[in-house]
């Protein structure tokens, strides 16, 4: 990095070629990642304790 003015302005340069994606579309995908989470940990709620009952089962079949 010889010049770090140049690095700067080059970096403000990129910075202006991005894409930014509009409000609706923010608010869309982070309303998707929300969604996506809340399925994901009803699935492992749902996972852990069906192996939690089967565990319990085959233990207390044991004694």
């Amino acid at each position: 990095m010889a010049n770090p003015f140049q690095f700067l302005q080059d970096v403000r340069a990129e910075a202006g070629k991005v894409t930014w994606p509009t409000r609706r579309e923010t608010l869309i995908t982070t309303g998707l990642v929300i969604l996506m989470v809340i399925f994901a940990a009803l699935f492992f709620v749902a996972v852990d304790q069906g192996l939690r009952l089967f565990v319990t089962l085959v233990l207390s079949i044991g004694r």
